[in-house]
């Protein structure tokens, strides 16, 4: 049996490794509770949703409830690897609910605005 500290993501885990006659997999017991995963935001019924192209972390927030919007219109910019990207709208019409905050972890094809 051997006992090894592994680091993820800035936790640490504890981790004990034994051997076994009948099989190889290690056994893992995190001491940690593991980070939280990105969001997968769904568009509330009713309006067509702004999806995010990528994995990332929403840097900033352009649009509120109620604004107008244009094919083009830039309604958040999402950084991902280091660059930062922006989320346009691609069609005409007005914010119906901002699903996103600045700061939040979001999967690419996550719901980041929905639009009337």
């Amino acid at each position: 049996m051997k006992n090894y500290v592994i680091t993820v993501n800035g936790t640490a885990y504890d981790v004990t490794v034994e051997e076994s006659g009948e099989s190889a997999a290690p056994a893992a017991a995190p001491k940690a509770a593991a980070a939280p995963a990105p969001k997968k935001a769904a568009a509330p019924a009713g309006g067509t949703p702004i999806n995010a192209p990528m994995r990332g972390t929403i840097v900033e927030v352009k649009v509120k409830v109620g604004d107008k919007v244009t094919n083009g219109t830039v309604v958040a910019v999402l950084e991902a690897m280091k660059m930062e990207n922006d989320i346009v709208c691609d069609k005409d019409g007005t914010v119906a609910a901002v699903l996103v905050n600045k700061g939040d972890a979001i999967e690419t094809g996550a719901a980041v605005i929905t639009i009337n």
